[in-house]
């Protein structure tokens, strides 16, 4: 279920319950596929409740299971899965850049 999206909308926010018990909101950027699995990309939200830019993106495996349960984020521990799925993002963000750079240049 791998999504097409504007990064600067996001899908909505995700609230995570970090290792320390510590809760943050984050905008969903996207949800891709990477390799054999669907990868999440969520981007921490500030105390007003804007994007923080200066925060990393994090991003987990993303196991959608139906309408008839939540979806499961799952850390990725492989660093060999972690680096495919973040080189996914990276092309991803790129492709945006240049489809709006592209765009701004026929206006």
């Amino acid at each position: 279920m791998a999504e097409d999206t504007n990064m600067t909308e996001g899908l909505g926010t995700v609230t995570l319950t970090l290792e320390d018990d510590q809760e943050v909101e984050c905008m969903i950027l996207s949800i891709y596929p990477a390799a054999e699995n669907e990868y999440i990309a969520l981007l921490p939200l500030g105390d007003d409740g804007e994007p923080d830019e200066d925060s990393e993106v994090y991003l987990y495996r993303y196991i959608d299971h139906g309408e008839d349960q939540d979806p499961e984020l799952q850390n990725i521990d492989d660093d060999e899965e972690y680096e495919a799925a973040a080189d996914a993002f990276d092309e991803m963000l790129d492709q945006q850049e240049f489809e709006e750079a592209d765009a701004s240049e026929e206006t």
